[in-house]
């Protein structure tokens, strides 16, 4: 057995087993007996054991002190190969985090897929004051003893996508708890188990190659601490982002692009101006080929906007989908000039106007990820290349086939555009750029244009931050960690039942662990259905200090989290639901989540509190909210 310390930290190494454990303060965590250091490989999958040589050894070094162990040569059916890896686990000395390290030194005769690593802890007790954190979109907080049994999450658990809007989860067993983060989460993932009813949950992490190697040391970071509940494993990541530099609250959006207040308090309203299904799509139905298609005149949506008016809606974001010549979800990026039936340049610009003249914003969807090969300059040269030579591609939306366009290119195409939309007078408040924020990042293999998903989260944010730099504020999908420092708002950034269709049981308690990190720093519109009742998602709206949707109204009904159905609500009662929202947004916007509570274990019953002292508890099951604080709304 190996051992290391620092501070008041200290783990050990078992070299039969290759299992680590970790102690702070009496605090003890172990990897679960039955976890195998694993990879799984093009040419079959290989437990760490399997290696021909083994050798480990303690280090002590100038910040800290740990155990270096090497894995040299695996025997696959063409023989033994000389792949080689190192893995070092070692105890900061100043901080008494523990950093896990997995370090590639030689990648030839195997070709890893998958590395399992580092283990998953030992979690198997039927009780509900133990629970693990997944970051699954908004945030998911499951007992030990959830009767419901845990799916897999959207993208597989892939970090910065929804499946893990922050590359961290966590566990608690009463008052003791641990957060894992990974510092390396371009390639990485967590995979999770719960059984219906439990009596356990595990999770780890696993990771993946970068444009086919493993390339590069993969880290991830385990903070111990002794007395703590989900809050303080939030406040200990905020911390880490901050360190990072990587932290950018609303109030320094702010300081360079004023237009950020007002969008707090603001009701979002999501219209379209033109929808059509190519033939080619899977979304086409030749027994109804008219089936999602739609025109709407600029001119109506002006009258709607002016009637938003009437009604003394006061602030308002449109945010406008097919508004060019193609139609929603065609030719991107080519989807230039505005739609010539709805009016064209000029309508558009009429109702650009009007939204202005009312006192609201305006901003466009766009797309610069999902490149169609009805673009009338669609390219394959400029498309995402595998290492293979093969060009991925689908025809799932409404455009018909499509490849994807290297983000490397993504820059060009948005400052084309853009340019265009200045020089037609279309003055933007903000713009809504596709999927960036919620899908993986792209890898693309072409020598002309090489690129890596952590480069392509930065060309990602370079488009963003042409955008801030015209005075266009940023919005996306949903949220991501990566995009945090150049994004102003989002589409929504939901719990995962809410993505899924109404009444689908929970699997988990639903808690804004984003929003713990993050509430100051991105402004997110919340959905307002009343799905039954029984399920409001106002109430989360409230909970969670958000706008409100006015009008949800997006191209493909029943998908993205839209439902027909729910309870039947009159105009004025939907209003005044989103005047109550509206006023909590505009008071909380700015400030930050300071505590979430469960005031009853089964998570009906919930709270924040918000750094200007306003408290918002909220009875999911009667359906009640109370607001309390300094001039409360």
């Amino acid at each position: 057995m190996l051992r290391a310390e620092g501070r008041d930290t200290k783990i050990w190494f078992d070299e039969e087993t290759l299992r680590f454990g970790m102690e702070r303060q009496g605090s003890r965590w172990d990897w679960r007996k039955e976890y195998r250091p694993r990879m799984r490989t093009r040419e079959g999958e290989f437990d760490f054991q399997d290696a021909l040589r083994i050798r480990h050894e303690f280090r002590r070094f100038g910040l800290g002190e740990g155990i270096r162990s090497r894995y040299e040569g695996f025997r696959t059916e063409e023989g033994a190969q000389d792949y080689c890896f190192e893995t070092f686990v070692w105890v900061e000395a100043s901080t008494g985090n523990i950093f896990f390290e997995w370090i590639p030194l030689k990648e030839t005769g195997i070709h890893v897929e998958t590395v399992y690593w580092p283990g998953e802890m030992e979690f198997d007790r039927p009780r509900a004051d133990w629970y693990t954190l997944l970051t699954h979109q908004q945030g998911l907080l499951i007992p030990n003893t959830w009767e419901t049994a845990l799916s897999r999450p959207a993208f597989d658990g892939f970090f910065e996508t929804a499946g893990g809007y922050m590359p961290w989860f966590g566990q608690v067993r009463g008052r003791e708890g641990y957060l894992a983060i990974c510092v390396t989460p371009w390639d990485g993932g967590y995979q999770a188990e719960h059984p219906a009813g439990g009596p356990f949950t595990h999770v780890g992490i696993r990771f993946e190659p970068s444009l086919g190697k493993m390339d590069y040391r993969r880290i991830v970071r385990y903070t111990l601490l002794p007395d703590c509940d989900y809050n303080d494993l939030c406040r200990e990541y905020r911390q880490y982002v901050d360190e990072q530099g990587n932290l950018r609250t609303l109030r320094e959006k702010a300081a360079r692009n004023p237009s950020v207040e007002r969008l707090a308090g603001c009701m979002f309203v999501h219209k379209g101006i033109k929808n059509v299904v190519q033939p080619d799509s899977e979304f086409f139905d030749p027994q109804n080929p008219e089936k999602y298609s739609r025109l709407v005149p600029f001119s109506r949506r002006e009258e709607e906007i002016r009637k938003f008016r009437r009604m003394g809606v006061e602030n308002l974001y449109l945010h406008l989908d097919g508004w060019g010549q193609p139609g929603y979800d065609n030719q991107h990026p080519d989807y230039l000039p505005a739609c010539r039936e709805a009016g064209g340049w000029e309508g558009m610009k009429s109702l650009v106007d009007t939204v202005h003249e009312c006192g609201y914003l305006f901003g466009v969807h766009d797309q610069y990820r999902d490149y169609y090969l009805a673009a009338p300059g669609y390219e394959e040269e400029l498309a995402c290349h595998l290492p293979d030579g093969t060009v991925p591609g689908h025809r799932r939306w409404a455009g018909g086939p499509q490849t994807y366009l290297c983000a490397s290119q993504a820059p060009y195409f948005v400052r084309r555009n853009f340019t265009e939309l200045e020089r037609q007078g279309i003055r933007l408040d903000g713009a809504y750029l596709d999927v960036f924020t919620c899908n993986e990042g792209d890898e693309c293999a072409s020598p002309e244009h090489r690129m890596s998903r952590r480069e392509c989260y930065e060309f990602r944010g370079a488009c963003f931050e042409y955008l801030l730099s015209r005075g266009i504020l940023t919005s996306s999908e949903e949220v991501s960690d990566w995009a945090v420092p150049s994004l102003v708002f989002c589409h929504y950034a939901p719990y995962d039942f809410m993505m899924r269709r109404p009444g689908s049981p929970k699997e988990g308690i639903p808690v804004p662990l984003y929003n713990l990190v993050y509430h100051d720093c991105v402004i997110q519109p919340w959905m307002m259905e009343k799905v039954s009742e029984e399920e409001d998602y106002m109430f989360y709206a409230l909970l969670n200090g958000g706008a409100p949707y006015l009008v949800r109204d997006g191209a493909y009904p029943d998908t993205d989290g839209s439902f027909s159905g729910g309870v039947a609500l009159t105009e004025a009662e939907h209003l005044e639901r989103c005047r109550k929202v509206a006023a909590l947004h505009k008071k909380v916007a700015f400030c930050r989540m300071e505590r979430h509570e469960l005031l009853e274990e089964d998570g009906t019953v919930q709270s924040t509190l918000f750094s200007d002292g306003t408290r918002v508890t909220v009875d999911l099951k009667r359906q009640l909210c109370r607001i309390e604080g300094e001039k409360a709304c």
